[in-house]
């Protein structure tokens, strides 16, 4: 009897599946998550719930009634981009406004393309960066009067928003307080910026469970904040008055958020190591070009986007070596 038994591929099959990944990822959110209701209160905890609630229906229902298949649907997928967009967003924002991102990210960014693992953009991105243009006032509003913990109430610009005001009107950075903030305050716990930014301690919780887990590599993030540390340093060593400093921007804005959970998405990056770091290089370099000298205080998320564009190049450009092929 022939032992030889031929299927079709694939023939090895993983422990991790798509939806375990993603219920991972969803894990490794809740430390930011959780820093974001005790700092604004019922209110941050009603965007989280809304973002994961809506895109996981509106999905479901593209998957049903357009595709007329939910064979194969994963729900926790969606659940991502909602939590995601949820902890892009001010914290007091309005309910509505994350289920009209939720409608972009999963309606457009996504099933447009064919839905899991045929889109070219990250979704919560893409949700977040049409809000952003649509309503840049409630995008832009900061006010923690809400919170229904023992935490001082604030409203005002980012620190981030602050610098750059700031050095519109004139100032110079050792005249503006959001560059003096400690180290403690940058990493522990940030009084300012959208909903998962408060905390870059919560967020390296969760990569360091993404790591362990073996779910992301460290290649994109790595490469992107030494990116950004390297030219800031540069740029601040040639006028400290003007550009802020490496650690300043590293630890405030969406940096952390982007770099450690939207930039390493499985589908919109690289899929080698080379790839990786000349994406993660150009998320970086258009990062700082941004924040320096762009309109926009914040530029993580316009610089994944346009580097989401030049994936399939970058995928072109860096294949790797085939097997049993000579060096």
């Amino acid at each position: 009897m022939n032992k030889l038994i031929v299927s079709p591929s694939p023939h090895v099959h993983g422990k991790q599946s798509t939806n375990s990944i993603m219920m991972d990822v969803v894990i490794a959110l809740l430390p930011a998550t959780l820093v974001s209701v005790y700092a604004h209160g019922l209110n941050a905890l009603m965007l989280a719930l809304v973002g994961v609630v809506s895109c996981v229906l509106i999905e479901w229902l593209i998957q049903k009634f357009i595709f007329k298949n939910t064979v194969g649907w994963c729900g926790s997928a969606a659940a991502v981009t909602g939590l995601l967009l949820a902890l892009n967003l001010p914290p007091t924002a309005p309910w509505w406004l994350v289920v009209v991102g939720s409608i972009v990210a999963i309606g457009i960014a996504k099933m447009t393309f064919g839905g899991l693992g045929q889109n070219i953009f990250n979704p919560a991105i893409v949700g977040r960066v049409f809000l952003l243009i649509s309503f840049p006032v409630l995008m832009t509003s900061w006010d923690a009067s809400g919170s229904w913990f023992a935490v001082d109430a604030f409203s005002g610009a980012t620190p981030l928003g602050a610098v750059k005001e700031g050095l519109a009107n004139g100032l110079t950075l050792s005249q503006i307080t959001a560059d003096n903030m400690s180290f403690s305050e940058q990493f522990f716990f940030s009084t300012g910026g959208s909903a998962g930014e408060l905390s870059s301690l919560a967020l390296l919780v969760g990569f360091i469970y993404l790591l362990c887990r073996k779910v992301v590599k460290v290649t994109i993030p790595l490469t992107i904040i030494a990116t950004v540390f390297v030219m800031c340093g540069i740029f601040h060593l040639v006028n400290p008055e003007l550009y802020t400093n490496p650690v300043f921007n590293v630890f405030q804005g969406g940096l952390l958020l982007g770099a450690f959970f939207m930039a390493t998405d499985y589908v919109t990056s690289p899929m080698s190591t080379k790839g990786q770091i000349i994406f993660g290089v150009g998320i970086g370099v258009i990062t700082v070009l941004i924040r320096y000298f762009g309109a926009y205080p914040e530029g993580v998320s316009f610089a994944i986007l346009i580097m989401n564009c030049v994936v399939p190049l970058i995928n072109k450009y860096c294949k790797p070596r085939r097997f049993g092929e000579a060096k």
